[in-house]
């Protein structure tokens, strides 16, 4: 059984058409990567499987449950984690505090291995979110979420405006969520960074996924990479996998 099973869909801001028949899927315990130049459509997806965004038409299957109706919170109750992008820690909470706002499921995942996985939220364990680098309120939202213990875990831009030092870091942690038998759904503009952890990748161009296939393979294609910020559906559409 797939993690997650996205067939097909259509999703609309008003009278927009933003997704134009995506279509993906996330295997259990593997890690795939979405990419994309911005506007593509990377976290209209995101916000489509998790429910924010509803498709009006297409299927999303989650853990074996056709939850393409679903409302958020009914999602999430089921193992879906969710990491928007832009953190959305609690600034005035500790980390402490913050970490404990989620209530604790069964699983791997505790405050002890949490802390063990993240350092420097331990060594800052008394500092207030609003006192924290980018970096570490990045980390402390994806911990935050691990406490939840989800069996697919859907990540936005995790990357963003961090330092390459800090995005290495983060990277480390996502790899290591997919070790301990976690499926992610990792949305990146940081094609390299992506590509090295990731067991696939998809590329997403104006609504349509236009590329799918190993990440490695992808990383080698330096053709590829170097225009994926302006790649265009109709550039991409001969080697689009069906």
């Amino acid at each position: 059984m797939n993690a997650l099973e996205v067939r097909d869909i259509h999703t609309y801001y008003g009278k927009s058409h933003i997704l134009d028949g995506v279509s993906l899927y996330v295997g259990e315990g593997e890690l795939v990567t979405l990419l994309g130049r911005n506007g593509a459509g990377k976290s209209t997806t995101l916000r489509s499987i998790i429910g924010l965004t509803p498709a009006r038409s297409g299927a999303i299957t989650i853990l074996g449950e056709q939850t393409t109706h679903w409302p958020p919170y009914r999602i999430a109750a089921l193992g879906t984690g969710f990491v928007p992008e832009g953190r959305r820690i609690f600034a005035n909470l500790t980390v402490d505090e913050n970490l404990k706002v989620p209530v604790e499921r069964p699983g791997p995942w505790t405050m002890p291995r949490i802390y063990q996985l993240f350092p420097r939220l331990a060594e800052r364990r008394n500092n207030k979110g609003r006192q924290l680098s980018g970096g570490e309120q990045e980390m402390l939202a994806i911990a935050r979420t691990l406490l939840l213990n989800p069996r697919l875990l859907l990540l936005d831009e995790p990357s963003q405006g961090l330092a390459p030092l800090v995005v290495q870091e983060v990277f480390r942690v996502v790899k290591a969520t997919r070790d301990e038998g976690t499926s992610v759904l990792l949305i990146e503009q940081n094609v390299r960074a992506a590509v090295e952890i990731a067991d696939r990748a998809y590329v997403l161009d104006d609504g349509r996924i236009v590329y799918e296939g190993a990440a490695a393979e992808f990383g080698q294609d330096e053709e590829r990479v170097r225009a994926l910020a302006g790649a265009s559906a109709e550039k991409w559409s001969e080697d689009a996998v069906d």
